[in-house]
């Protein structure tokens, strides 16, 4: 079986609610290196990745907030999921706010490029777009930016990360948006990535859209990155994470996705972001996290 590195990530610098630093040590708490084990992979526990309080930190810029604090986190999270990669593991890094995925998808594109002379894949799982700029944000929360540096110039501190090609519009398909800004939703449809909404999920089903997502993220791809953000899960099961919004995925829907990811073998990296512990209720999100990472990973129920 391939190797697994946890790569710990306690970026806290995103968002306007603080508390996802600790995001990282719940999943610990939550026994998720040691329940990985138990299915037979070999895990490596990298620890965690030196990152800034805002609270020690100067904003700089209010239209893209402790961007340079951020980028810094995202090239040293780049250089060890590119380093995991080449070793033939597969990185699972722990956030922190989604402003990581900067450096972390940018690692499995360049692998990709690199190794196997293909794009990669992405299902960005997620109630928000994350394709705000400096430009659109109404917050200056970086946040809300990784995807749009991933596809596009801006943010530029991110977007020059890793300095691999671009991730591609046709490869990448969002799943469980249903909270977007008005300028955002304009980015969006301008990017010409695949969306799959909420009312898509509650029309087609789960299956139905994880599959098509899956076979559009596949195509002509060297793998799929996931990057999962715990906010697309409804707060009645994810009431512990950085931006809750209601009606998101409920528990099995969230599983089934993970499942049929793990049933395609694709899955080459994935993140899981946004768990803030202060918001939570006896540890359950980071509990459905560790849980959802190992469907994603081929746990079965028979």
């Amino acid at each position: 079986m391939k190797p697994i590195h946890i790569i710990g990530v306690p970026l806290d610098l995103g968002g306007n609610r603080r508390g996802v630093d600790m995001g990282p040590s719940a999943l610990r708490i939550a026994g998720l290196g040691e329940r990985l084990g138990r299915l037979g992979f070999p895990v490596l526990d990298k620890g965690d990745l030196p990152a800034p309080i805002p609270e020690t930190r100067e904003r700089s810029d209010e239209r893209k907030k402790f961007i340079g604090d951020i980028a810094h986190v995202c090239e040293l999270l780049y250089d060890s999921s590119r380093a995991s990669l080449a070793a033939g593991a597969m990185p699972i890094v722990l956030g922190g706010d989604h402003s990581l995925a900067a450096g972390s998808v940018a690692a499995s594109t360049s692998w990709a490029v690199t190794a196997k002379e293909l794009p990669i894949g992405l299902l960005w799982i997620d109630a928000h777009g994350d394709m705000n700029t400096p430009a659109t944000s109404l917050s200056g929360n970086v946040h809300g930016m990784p995807l749009a540096a991933l596809l596009g110039p801006e943010p530029s501190e991110l977007a020059r990360i890793g300095a691999s090609p671009r991730l591609q519009p046709a490869q990448t398909v969002l799943i469980g948006v249903r909270n977007l800004d008005e300028r955002e939703k304009v980015a969006v449809r301008d990017s010409r990535v695949h969306v799959f909404t909420m009312k898509e999920i509650d029309r087609q089903g789960i299956a139905s859209v994880v599959e098509q997502a899956v076979g559009l993220a596949s195509q002509g791809t060297a793998g799929i990155h996931v990057s999962f953000d715990m906010d697309v899960c409804d707060p009645d099961i994810a009431p512990g994470v950085g931006t809750p919004v209601k009606g998101g995925l409920d528990y099995r829907e969230a599983h089934l996705m993970m499942e049929i990811v793990a049933d395609s073998g694709l899955l080459t990296a994935l993140d899981l972001v946004e768990i803030n512990p202060t918001l939570d209720v006896r540890n359950m999100t980071a509990q459905l996290g560790a849980e959802l990472v190992l469907s994603a990973l081929g746990k079965k129920i028979l």
